[in-house]
């Protein structure tokens, strides 16, 4: 393909504008077929140990032209056999002629290619699981930052007890918190599918082996072993079951929603000048508005997590439609929807944390707002005080209900409010005891105590354990 052709491509917004240069590396083509060539180097070592006649020379060969892959090659071999695992075999076998005739011995293309998928993979999730502990520590500063300032709390989006900022901040942390765990679960327990031939029975590898079931378990738990695992499948037809994928995009698409979550609230909030992302001195928010100030990271959180938890689907539909041992349609489909749900995922943690380091919150902007309802929003605990000397909670709910109706269309709704409590004896209450009920620290319950508590009891344990690495640079 020329120049002037390659300029008119499609390059994917994950590798050209969102995703970083790891994650774009770890299901980029060199690192797929370097990883083939690495089972292969593992398999033939694994059979040389277990007594099959293969050379020290020929494992050389092998390992010396690994890293040499002439993709132009590998296209005109793709192009003869229709097949890309053999076009693989042969590209490789003729850096290291001497190595070829052992190359993928007893091995069917899942060999590669599924063993492939489960260490990118396990490599991926770990990357995204460094991350998202970064995330987790700057949501917790921010937490604990503002887990005594008070804001109006909601609920339908209609006012409703007010909490504090780090007690809001804790529901996101929670979320999280929770992804974290299951990616950092998923990826120590995810199994290798090992070497299990054409339908899962081993066949070939027995032959090889004369019929020694020792020795075949034991080459899968050779290779297993150098690229990490500690378990391998037990049961398998020819590809390990697509299960596993449903499994990890569920877990990728529930921290989508965490976050699409998380950048709605933030957004929400903006609007009213309780939070801001950082703007830059030169940033523009409108071609058309100069004064604009939007919040462009949480909206582009949002989107790219609906692109991501659409892609969930996919392989609910791949294991559906596995006939018998394998079917060939799950290769086409697994090849966008695992990637691109990795790459969605790293992208959002990239802009969260761009977001959560120059995120900021205006206190007095929310505790004005929170002033203007308190009338309102005393109503709970008035209700609460009033039944506590006996009186009878449904009359006097019903009662609240209508006195803070009349108060709304008042000048002065708070003095309206007490005048109308005092005067009723039903509510048993002197104002010298409603006074107290109307105190922010009274409306807010135990939002700061929960927050320290979450954040001492659960977060700062989960974090101590795990190592504070940098955040990989990304432009954003």
């Amino acid at each position: 393909m020329s120049d002037d052709a390659r300029r008119t491509e499609y390059i994917s917004p994950f590798s050209a504008r969102y995703a970083s240069l790891e994650m774009s590396y770890l299901f980029s083509a060199h690192h797929k077929i370097t990883l083939f060539r690495k089972l292969w180097i593992a398999l033939a070592q694994a059979q040389q140990k277990l007594g099959l006649p293969i050379k020290n020379s020929q494992i050389a060969a092998m390992k010396k032209a690994a890293a040499e892959i002439d993709f132009a090659k590998v296209r005109e071999y793709e192009k003869k056999f229709r097949h890309d695992v053999m076009a693989h075999i042969h590209a490789f076998g003729d850096l290291c002629p001497t190595a070829k005739p052992i190359i993928h011995l007893g091995a069917t293309s899942t060999y590669v290619t599924d063993n492939g998928d489960l260490i990118q993979m396990k490599e991926a999730l770990q990357l995204l699981h460094r991350k998202l502990i970064h995330i987790l520590r700057l949501l917790a500063t921010f937490a604990k930052t503002h887990a005594r300032s008070p804001c109006l709390g909601f609920t339908h989006y209609q006012s409703a007890q007010p909490t504090t900022i780090g007690k809001r901040a804790t529901l996101w942390l929670q979320d999280f918190y929770l992804d974290a765990q299951e990616w950092e679960r998923l990826a120590s327990q995810l199994p290798f599918l090992g070497a299990k031939g054409a339908t899962g029975t081993q066949s070939s590898f027995l032959s090889l082996f004369k019929g020694d079931v020792n020795k075949v378990i034991k080459l899968e738990a050779l290779i297993a072993k150098d690229f990490g695992f500690t378990k391998v499948l037990s049961i398998s037809g020819q590809t390990y079951s697509r299960k596993l994928d449903l499994n990890i995009l569920n877990a990728l698409e529930s921290f989508a929603a965490s976050a699409h979550k998380m950048a709605t609230d933030i957004r929400l909030l903006s609007h009213d000048g309780e939070l801001a992302e950082g703007f830059g001195k030169t940033q523009v928010g409108s071609s058309a508005m100069p004064y604009k100030r939007n919040p462009i990271y949480s909206e582009r959180i949002c989107g790219i997590a609906r692109f991501v938890m659409s892609l969930a689907q996919n392989p609910a539909y791949t294991l559906a439609t596995q006939w018998l041992e394998r079917t060939l349609d799950d290769s086409s489909n697994k090849r966008l929807a695992i990637p691109e749900a990795f790459l969605g995922a790293d992208a959002i943690l990239n802009l969260t944390a761009h977001l959560l380091s120059s995120l900021t919150a205006s206190p007095q902007t929310a505790l004005s707002r929170l002033q203007e309802q308190i009338p309102q929003l005393a109503m709970e605990n008035i209700l609460m005080a009033a039944v506590n000397k006996g009186g009878d909670r449904q009359a006097l709910h019903e009662k609240l209900r209508k006195i803070s109706s009349a108060a709304q269309k008042k000048g002065d709704p708070l003095k309206f409010l007490l005048a109308e409590i005092e005067k009723d004896s039903d509510f048993g209450l002197k104002r010298q005891e409603i006074k107290p009920l109307l105190s922010i620290p009274s409306l807010i319950g135990r939002a700061e105590g929960q927050t320290i508590a979450f954040l001492k009891e659960e977060i700062n344990p989960y974090l101590s354990k795990r190592k504070k690495g940098p955040f990989p640079p990304v432009e954003i």
